[in-house]
């Protein structure tokens, strides 16, 4: 044990130490921020203004378009306006309404309308026509506008969902998906990001001949364990110093925004039907109280970090037996790592679709199976999982990284002492089911 306990020390503060380890530490939560700050700037900056005359009203357009100065575009009824003189009138372009009931409007410009105007042009004419044909009804808009506000906030629904022991808690299926979603898809890119670690990290010692020394001491299989535990020590390391840098660093970021940014934010929200609904459904639902509101976040948390750990000790040691059978080929490790990839590319595929309905055949036995169990149960947790199915799915797991470790230890015990020829997965089960 105390062998295992120095490799898994090595290992730890050789890495930690390591330059790239400290560059992509530090420098990731930089780059993330500077990006989503970037991309809120150039979407602010970079949209779209244009202010267009309107000509050929025949009355009702100008009486039904309200013009809003935070939009994009910004429409005028000026008179003595055309297609010709336009440019000098300061317009960027001119929009022609039909002389006859047809909505076929045309829209000369100099440069083409992007999408984010184009929408709101026709939004705005659709309401002016639909106004127009209420009144020759004899229905006045503002009553229809007022029956549309009272009846949007009409039915508010609420669902109880009867818990095992007796209890009952109120349920919100945006925020569990929001949940489910983003602590698995953090699993599927640390399962890649820190197993390729340990993969490259075997390959290493191989290629440098460091390995035929250090199994001179100790065996392949404690070397293996202490490897991937040591790894996992650097990857829990990195992945809370990059939770605590990315939230320190945006709550000094907003701290430098100005008012008027902000604005521009909020009317960017407003102009994009994603970003608005979301808004929406945050003011609905009560903000920070919704977020954290009646949620188990020590269930959540502590699930967290052991599907993530176990996860990631799952397949670990699987790419640890590929890299130990790999020689400086880069083709030959894509091939082998195929079948260990996969199973991971497929928990992520069958969360993506299964979210709708946690409780679905497909998510049952996908939170059982420990190759997509770290993935899906974190998926499925957030919306409610009997205790037993929780338990079941963390035995398996355990005893799957059991059993991957024990097959990992038969084929790196070979493997870790080949060179010069390649080695297939057939090849590698015959070593790993071989007696002695």
């Amino acid at each position: 044990m105390n062998k295992v306990w120095l490799i898994i020390k090595r290992e730890y503060i050789t890495r930690v130490r390591n330059k790239t380890f400290l560059l992509s530490t530090f420098l990731l939560p930089v780059v993330m921020v500077v990006f989503i700050a970037g991309s809120v700037y150039f979407t602010v900056k970079g949209r779209q203004e244009l202010k267009l005359a309107v000509v050929n009203d025949p009355g009702f357009y100008q009486q039904n378009i309200k013009t809003d100065s935070s939009k994009s575009v910004r429409l005028s009824f000026e008179k003595g306006v055309d297609s010709l003189n336009y440019e000098k009138k300061g317009f960027d372009g001119v929009l022609y309404i039909p002389a006859d009931s047809s909505t076929n409007f045309i829209v000369h410009s100099k440069k083409q309308l992007g999408l984010e105007a184009n929408g709101y042009l026709e939004r705005k004419l659709n309401k002016a026509v639909e106004a127009h044909l209420l009144l020759e009804k004899g229905i006045q808009k503002s009553v229809l506008d007022s029956i549309s506000k009272v009846s949007e906030k009409a039915v508010k629904l609420t669902n109880i969902v009867n818990e095992e022991n007796g209890k009952s808690k109120t349920a919100n299926a945006g925020k569990a998906y929001a949940i489910g979603f983003g602590s698995g898809i953090l699993i599927y890119i640390t399962m890649f990001i820190f197993g390729a670690m340990v993969m490259r990290g075997v390959m290493e010692e191989k290629t440098n001949r460091i390995a035929e020394v250090i199994i001179s001491s100790v065996k392949p299989f404690q070397l293996m364990i202490g490897k991937i535990i040591g790894i996992a020590g650097v990857g829990l390391t990195q992945f809370i110093l990059w939770i605590i840098l990315i939230i320190g660093i945006g709550l000094a970021a907003a701290n430098f925004l100005t008012p008027d940014t902000m604005q521009d934010v909020q009317n960017v929200s407003a102009q994009n039907p994603g970003m608005a609904q979301n808004a929406a459904l945050a003011q609905q639902s009560g903000a920070l109280d919704a977020i954290l509101g009646d949620t188990n976040w020590p269930l959540i948390i502590g699930c967290f970090l052991f599907y993530f750990l176990g996860g990631y000790l799952f397949y670990s040691a699987l790419f640890a037996a590929v890299g130990s059978v790999i020689n400086e080929d880069p083709q030959e490790a894509q091939s082998l790592m195929l079948p260990i990839t996969m199973p991971i590319i497929f928990s992520f595929i069958i969360l993506s679709s299964g979210l709708q309905d946690t409780n679905s055949p497909m998510m049952f036995w996908a939170s059982m199976i420990p190759f997509s169990s770290p993935i899906i149960m974190m998926g499925r947790l957030p919306s409610g999982v009997p205790w037993y199915e929780l338990a079941s799915s963390m035995l398996l797991l355990v005893l799957g990284f059991m059993f991957t470790t024990w097959l990992a230890g038969k084929i790196y015990r070979t493997g870790i002492l080949m060179y010069g020829k390649k080695a297939s997965w057939k090849e590698m089960l015959k070593w790993a089911f071989k007696k002695g």
